[in-house]
């Protein structure tokens, strides 16, 4: 079973994503955090094979949970949903190790093209 951490402080934005997640994997295994350092605790405990992360966070931000998780796992499967769209962020994510990076929010088409092109699944 496909394990996926959605991982945003918002729940609306949480919700959007999970929304456009299960039209495309209905049987997903889902594991919520609010905070990064909620997310990188979760990643080490169930190491989930894909994770939505929110940049603009609380206790921990996302391009350091983004650090810590790559640390954990290099291989790890990391897409980068936020509200900042600005070229600089998506190449810090990017050279950091996400896989890629999108604007909010999701919609089904843009999870369906991060199934067909950014995931190894």
């Amino acid at each position: 079973m496909l394990k996926v951490l959605v991982v945003d402080d918002s729940k609306i934005a949480r919700m959007g994503v999970i929304k456009s997640l299960k039209e495309i994997a209905p049987d997903v295994e889902l594991f919520l955090a609010t905070n990064g350092l909620e997310a990188v605790e979760m990643y080490e405990k169930e190491r989930p094979q894909v994770v939505f992360l929110d940049l603009t966070m609380p206790v921990m931000d996302g391009y350091e949970a983004l650090k810590r998780i790559i640390e954990i796992d290099k291989e790890a499967q990391v897409i980068v949903v936020s509200a900042d769209i600005q070229s600089e962020a998506k190449l810090r994510v990017l050279v950091a190790g996400a896989k890629n990076m999108y604007p909010k929010p999701i919609n089904h088409e843009i999870m369906m093209h991060i199934f067909e092109n950014d995931l190894l699944l």
